[in-house]
């Protein structure tokens, strides 16, 4: 049990530090699959 919440602290951490790369990535993923359904009209 203590393993399991020291490393859900790490993720926690992890997220707080890298917040801004996730909503990058996912909003290349939405332009990308936006530009397909616009390309498949």
């Amino acid at each position: 049990m203590h393993t399991l919440e020291q490393s859900y602290r790490g993720v926690t951490l992890l997220m707080e530090l890298n917040w801004d790369r996730f909503l990058f990535l996912a909003t290349i993923c939405l332009s990308l699959l936006c530009g397909a359904w616009l390309g498949s009209l």
